[in-house]
C-alpha cells in the first residue's frame, strides 16, 4: 500500500474523495471470505449528519483556522486528535472514513469486561482459547485466571487467546460481540461494528478514527482499564504451569513520551497498522488515533508522538468538532451502500447490494437495534469463528513442521 505523506502534499495523500465513507477498502487476503452459501453483512448506515459536527464529515484534512503546518511522514489514511476532557476535536484527517480496527477493538472489549466482570472473578482457559490465531499471551488449558490478570494481558500484550477467554466469560462469543456493538452504539460510535473480540479480520468489521477516540475516551473512565493500559510489566502464570513469565506492555510511548497515559496498537494485513493513545501535558490530556498506517519512514508510535506534540502546540480556539457524550438522537438516511466484495482483489469496484442486503443495512445502522444486528450476523459469525479455529490449528501445525525443518527464521504475525 502506498504511503501517504502529509504536510505540503496533504491534499494529494487521499487517493479519491470519500473512498471509505461506507466501507473499509477491499481486503488483501482471504480473511473476510464468507462461508459458501452465506452473504457478507451489509455496511452500516452512514448518518445523515456527521456525528460530532459537520466538519467531521469531510474526507480530507480538517484543521482549525490558521493552524500551523502538520508534521511530515504521517502515513495513516485516517487520524484524529482530540481533548480527552472537553471532547473538543482539534484536528483530523478523514475522521469518519471507515477502516478496520485490528487490535484497537480490544479497547471496546476491555470496556465491556470492566463494566460487567469483577476483577477477582475467574476464568478457566480452554483449548479453543489456546487455538486462536496469535499474537497470544500463552494460556494453559484448564488453568484458572482472574479477570484482572486477563484484562491486563489483553491491553498490555494484545493476547488473542485472552480476548477469546474473556469473550466466553461474557456469555460466549455472540453474546460478547453483541455487548461490544451495543456499547459502541450507546457511545455514538456509529461507524463501528465488531465481528471478532480480538480484532482479527472478519466480514463486516468496521470502525473510524472518530469512533476509536470516542471509545478510548470512554474506556479511560474505568479505573481497571486506565490502570491496565499504563502498567508497564506484570508477572503472568507460565503456560507450562510452573512459575510466571513477564508480560511487557507493547506500547512504546509509555517509556518514550513524557506524560504518556497509555495506548493500544494493532496490525492485520487488511487493517495495516493502527494505534490509539493518550498523553498529558500542563494539565491537558489529548487522545490521538491513527488507522491504516505504515511503520516507515517513522514507526506508528513516533507518528503518534509527533501528532500529540502538534496538538499540544495548537492555540486555543474553536474546535473542528466534538467527541459526543452519547448516541446522537438524529434521523439517519438510508444510503445505497456498496459493500467491499470480500473475494475481490485490491482495486476492484464494490458491487451494489440487493434489496435484502439494503434491509440488513437498515437493521445494522439503527441505534435501537443491536440485537437485530447480531441476529443478522449470528450464523455468519459462528461459521467464520469455526473456520478460523480450524485454520488457526492448521496454521499452527504447518508452522511446527516448518520449524522442525529449518529453525533459522521467524515470521511476523498479526497483533
Amino acid at each position: 500500500m502506498a504511503t501517504a505523506v502529509f504536510g505540503a502534499s496533504a491534499a494529494r495523500a487521499q487517493p479519491a474523495p470519500c473512498d471509505n465513507r461506507v466501507s473499509p477498502p477491499p481486503a488483501v487476503d482471504t480473511s473476510e471470505q464468507v462461508p459458501p452459501g452465506a452473504k457478507p453483512p451489509s455496511p452500516l448506515e452512514v448518518p445523515e449528519n456527521p456525528v460530532g459536527g459537520d466538519r467531521l464529515g469531510e474526507c480530507g484534512l480538517v484543521l482549525p483556522a490558521n493552524a500551523q503546518r502538520l508534521p511530515d511522514d504521517i502515513t495513516a489514511r485516517s487520524w484524529l486528535l482530540a481533548d480527552m476532557d472537553s471532547g473538543a476535536v482539534l484536528a483530523a484527517y478523514d475522521p469518519h472514513g471507515r477502516q478496520r480496527p485490528a487490535s484497537v477493538i480490544k479497547v471496546l472489549l476491555a470496556m465491556v469486561v470492566a463494566k460487567e466482570l469483577a476483577p477477582d472473578a475467574t476464568v478457566v482457559a480452554t483449548e479453543d482459547d489456546i487455538a486462536q490465531e496469535c499474537t497470544c499471551v500463552g494460556l494453559r488449558n484448564g488453568a484458572e485466571y482472574t479477570v484482572e490478570q486477563l484484562l491486563q494481558a489483553l491491553v498490555m500484550a494484545s493476547g488473542n487467546d485472552v480476548a477469546h477467554a474473556l469473550a466466553r466469560r461474557l456469555g460466549g462469543l455472540p453474546s460478547a460481540i453483541r455487548k461490544m456493538n451495543a456499547l459502541a452504539i450507546e457511545l455514538g460510535a456509529l461507524d463501528t461494528r465488531a465481528v471478532t473480540p480480538s480484532g482479527l479480520d472478519a466480514p463486516g468489521t468496521s470502525t473510524s478514527a472518530y469512533d476509536v477516540a470516542l471509545i478510548f475516551r470512554a474506556a479511560m473512565k474505568y479505573p481497571d482499564f486506565a490502570k491496565a493500559v499504563v502498567t508497564q510489566r506484570i508477572d503472568f502464570p507460565a503456560a507450562s504451569g510452573v512459575g510466571t513469565v513477564p508480560v511487557i506492555n507493547d506500547n512504546k510511548l509509555l517509556t518514550s513520551y513524557e506524560g504518556a497515559l497509555g495506548g493500544k496498537s494493532g496490525f492485520t494485513d487488511d487493517a495495516q497498522h493502527t494505534y490509539v493513545g493518550a498523553a498529558e501535558r500542563n494539565g491537558r490530556r489529548l487522545v490521538v488515533v491513527l488507522l491504516r498506517g505504515q511503520q516507515q519512514p517513522l514507526r506508528m508510535t513516533e507518528q503518534a508522538a509527533n501528532l500529540l506534540d502538534y496538538g499540544f502546540e495548537l492555540p486555543a480556539g474553536e474546535p473542528v468538532g466534538r467527541l459526543v457524550d452519547g448516541a446522537p438522537q438524529t434521523k439517519k438516511k438510508t444510503v445505497e451502500p456498496k459493500p467491499t466484495p470480500t473475494s475481490a482483489a485490491v482495486g476492484e469496484v464494490a458491487e451494489t447490494t440487493d434489496t435484502r442486503n439494503a434491509a440488513m443495512s437498515t437493521a445494522f445502522g439503527t441505534v435501537g437495534g443491536p440485537i437485530t444486528a447480531v441476529a443478522g450476523l449470528g450464523v455468519v459469525l459462528a461459521l467464520v469463528m469455526y473456520l478460523r479455529t480450524r485454520r488457526a490449528k492448521a496454521a499452527r501445525a504447518a508452522r511446527a513442521a516448518q520449524a522442525a525443518q529449518a529453525a533459522q527464521s521467524a515470521t511476523q504475525q498479526p497483533g
